[in-house]
């Protein structure tokens, strides 16, 4: 049997409206935060959100856990990633994607990726994201049973890609066999609450028609997205005007694809057309700010797409594209495009940029019901972040704050579905942290492996 707990941040933001006052002299800052109340944790859930003496009254013999300084949140909602790539970071810098893929990264996974990559790269990269408020993973990756081994090792939540290409890999043979392992993966880990899955195919010009149709009629069957790179770079767009006679959103939606189950990742060139569709369909975007800025492949209209009411959650991308698995980095920076983009310093304030960070990926998975927000019945996946720092003094509106001053190395404590995972910027399960300093050790093999192909030895 579990016992409530009682969270006393200076500060919660709740997301979703809060509840109505119980307390008339409860404080209210900018953006909906609440200042002087509690959140109540009862096993995985959230009770309740009250001041905090009625709190105390109402659960007099729960334990207080105060948090002076502290800004409570939602857990962090990561909308896209490769996980296991944490194993290839720094491998490919400073090219464009076409290089970047065929010079370095196809050829490295062909001979490097298996269960045992993808575990330790996985772990890695799931240590990095929970000691950045990340609470929630959507990953797209070969051999999904070896991450979720990570993901349960370290207690954090994950969606996994049921993989969709043309080509062979040393997981799968063809699309079908890429479904079919899964789909029985999927089956097997039903009954595992952090664990859910989406339908991955890859991006339009790496699966044809038939795989994609196939795709589209399963995700209505089975009440999972699909998750799949797509308008990424002009070349792509061009690629298939020139094969298919129309635009990749296009084909996609001709296939049965695009519709409010789709997570478009990238999204960067659209036409009026491209986001008409996308807001007509109730479908969802992945915005990768820095990957899109690192591999030049431009920057997403994301001020347009919210002025459509367009879901746009925002993801790290992988450790390759990227190098940082930061997604309070990714947040300054997708807030600061949308205005320097658009020409509107008005553009994705702070309070819309921590809802796509938390509420809008939730919603973009199909998991908002159960996370993204702070409210009475959902998971208590939740984040606090310490603005006590000298660097961060004084703070006028902590949302803003949090946007625009503070780094991930000011979050200080993590819990996934009540559970508290990272205390004091520490993984708090000694056998998690132990497995991930083992897994630093065996770097080095890596390292030397990736050097090897490289240079053409092995």
């Amino acid at each position: 049997m579990s016992s409530p707990v009682l969270l006393a941040p200076q500060w919660i933001a709740p997301v979703a409206p809060p509840p109505a006052p119980a307390d008339p002299l409860r404080s209210a800052a900018p953006h909906g935060v609440l200042s002087g109340h509690a959140v109540v944790i009862d096993g995985d859930r959230i009770t309740a959100l009250l001041p905090l003496a009625h709190a105390q009254q109402r659960y007099p013999q729960a334990p207080t856990i105060p948090l002076p300084g502290h800004l409570l949140t939602p857990g962090f909602v990561n909308l896209h990633t490769h996980a296991a790539m944490a194993l290839l970071r720094g491998v490919g810098d400073d090219l464009p994607l076409h290089r970047w893929l065929h010079e370095r990264i196809w050829p490295l996974e062909s001979r490097l990726v298996g269960a045992p990559f993808v575990h330790d790269g996985a772990l890695l990269a799931f240590h990095e994201m929970l000691l950045g408020g990340i609470t929630c993973v959507n990953d797209m990756y070969f051999f999904p049973e070896a991450a979720i081994d990570a993901a349960l090792l370290l207690g954090i939540r994950s969606v996994h890609g049921i993989i969709v290409i043309d080509f062979p890999s040393a997981y799968a043979s063809d699309p079908g066999d890429y479904l079919r392992k899964g789909l029985e993966l999927r089956d097997r880990m039903r009954d595992e609450p952090l664990v859910s899955f989406c339908l991955a195919p890859h991006a339009p010009y790496t699966v044809a028609d038939e795989p994609l149709r196939r795709v589209a009629t399963l995700s209505r069957e089975l009440g999972v997205p699909i998750h799949i790179h797509v308008h990424e770079t002009r070349e792509e767009i061009e690629r298939s005007v020139s094969q298919h006679g129309m635009r990749p959103l296009e084909r996609l939606a001709a296939l049965g694809i695009v519709g409010p189950e789709l997570i478009a990742v990238h999204a960067v060139h659209l036409s009026d057309s491209d986001l008409r569709l996308l807001a007509d369909s109730g479908a969802s975007v992945a915005h990768c700010p820095r990957s899109n800025l690192k591999l030049a492949s431009g920057i997403a209209p994301t001020a347009r797409m919210h002025q459509l009411g367009i879901t746009v959650g925002i993801g790290t991308d992988g450790s390759a594209s990227n190098n940082r698995l930061d997604l309070l980095g990714e947040a300054r920076s997708a807030a600061l495009l949308a205005k320097g983009g658009s020409g509107s310093a008005e553009a994705w304030p702070a309070a819309r940029t921590l809802r796509a960070m938390t509420l809008d990926g939730a919603r973009a998975l199909g998991l908002d019901a159960h996370i993204g927000s702070i409210e009475a019945g959902k998971q208590a996946d939740l984040v606090a972040i310490d603005m006590s720092a000298a660097e961060l003094a004084p703070v006028f509106d902590p949302v803003s704050h949090l946007i625009y001053s503070c780094g991930r190395e000011h979050i200080a404590h993590v819990w996934v579905a009540g559970r508290h995972v990272v205390q004091k910027r520490q993984i708090a399960d000694p056998t998690a942290g132990l497995r991930v300093r083992e897994v630093v050790a065996r770097t080095a093999v890596w390292h030397n492996r990736v050097g090897e192909i490289l240079s053409g030895q092995a």
